[in-house]
């Protein structure tokens, strides 16, 4: 008999959390009981004229359902119900149970949060960065796979090219050709001017034996052709060496070119992050341009949520923000706006009537903190739900079930 009061009870407390009338009898209420536990035995489903019936029906089973569940663990000789309610110390069953019921209640009807504060529906992201093939050849090696943890310049795959090998070979073969004729043309050089050294010296020394008659005229010409053979000779000898020096400058840049080529063979991870997928494996010709990896920005994670108009038009950039994903409902995590969209999202960008600037939705990113992602990395799971929280007046203050509370 005890149990059955304490359910006649906290279904009484159900019908006045969902306003229904206080005047109705327990043997009414009973009879609510039997109706419903009998529509759950022989699995008929009964449409309610509005949502809140529907809720009334379920809070009922539940209500009932637990009251038998205590009626059933609880004796009257191993632990009576009077007891515990002379006891202030131990827990109350029937307080749980009606709290249990009550939060079953607010889960279906939906907890009205204060003015100031919206509440709405979001998925976790990542900014996802794709690891491509800058030139064609085969994979080598790929050294990760989907799910590993990478960082920042780490070697994640590797393509094998024989050509540009082959191709680097040549081009180091033809610098070493250019910078021995560079030798040669210094050596060449350093020849030249001598000759037009003794040349010159030679010359001079004619003109001034000819104003003594030692020599004739014929011989000095000799020698002035002589020098001027020398001079020019010395300036072809200079131009080779321009020559020379932009032929080793060509083949420097031939073996650079092919030398970058072969990094660029090479893949490296941009980011620190993890593997998210895996295009290609050891042993397949890819193109150039073609993804290897795609890997997932650990640092850049956030919340997309979608608001209407009137809430968009009251946020800024860097307000706080607050979610709670649905893996973890006991935890809140901070956030920052970081991008509101510009443009809507689900309706046609012009609109005529005020309705249907109401109808606008805007997309808006919840940035996660960025010590919270470096203390919590490992467990950042992209594509997981949950609820966003935005404040439209700055002025309100978080309720406390949204005080920032982490996992220890």
């Amino acid at each position: 008999m005890t149990a059955i009061n304490a359910s006649r009870a906290i279904i009484w407390n159900i019908h006045a959390s969902f306003g229904a009338e206080t005047a109705r009898q327990p043997a009414q209420q009973e009879r609510a009981i039997m109706r419903a536990q009998s529509n759950a035995r022989v699995g008929g489903k009964r449409r309610g004229s509005s949502a809140t019936a529907v809720a009334l029906r379920a809070a009922l089973i539940c209500g009932a359902l637990l009251a038998l569940v205590f009626a059933a663990g609880i004796s009257d000789q191993g632990f009576p119900v009077g007891k515990a309610y002379s006891k202030s110390n131990e827990p109350n069953p029937i307080e749980d149970a009606h709290k249990a019921i009550q939060t079953l209640i607010n889960r279906l009807r939906g907890r009205d949060m204060p003015d100031g504060i919206v509440k709405t529906n979001g998925r976790i992201e990542a900014t996802e960065v794709d690891v491509a093939a800058k030139y064609p050849g085969r994979l080598a090696t790929v050294a990760v796979d989907e799910g590993d943890e990478v960082t920042a310049g780490q070697v994640v795959a590797v393509i094998s090219s024989p050509e540009t090998e082959a191709q680097l070979r040549s081009a180091q073969a033809q610098l070493l050709k250019a910078k021995q004729a560079m030798a040669e043309v210094e050596a060449q050089i350093v020849q030249r001017k001598s000759d037009l050294d003794f040349a010159k010296t030679d010359f001079e020394r004619g003109k001034a034996l000819i104003d003594k008659g030692f020599i004739t005229q014929q011989t000095v010409d000799q020698r002035r052709n002589r020098f001027e053979s020398a001079d020019a000779a010395f300036i072809a000898a200079k131009h080779g060496r321009d020559e020379a020096i932009s032929q080793i400058s060509s083949a420097q840049a031939n073996v650079e070119q092919l030398q970058s080529t072969l990094v660029d063979l090479t893949l490296l991870s941009p980011r620190t992050g993890r593997v998210q997928y895996r295009l290609a494996r050891a042993g397949e010709v890819v193109a150039a341009g073609q993804r290897v990896l795609t890997i997932l920005d650990l640092n850049d994670v956030y919340m997309t949520i979608y608001l209407p108009a009137n809430a968009v038009g009251r946020l800024a950039l860097g307000d706080e923000a607050r979610t709670i994903l649905d893996p973890v409902p006991e935890y809140v995590f901070p956030n920052k706006i970081s991008f509101v969209a510009t443009e809507a999202q689900f309706t046609p960008k012009s609109v005529e009537t005020a309705e249907e600037r109401e109808k606008l939705m805007f997309r808006v990113k919840l940035q996660a903190d960025p010590q919270v992602l470096s203390k919590f990395s490992r467990q950042v799971k992209t594509g997981v739900r949950g609820l966003g929280f935005v404040r439209t007046d700055p002025k309100v203050p978080w309720p406390d079930e949204l005080a920032v509370k982490l996992p220890q």
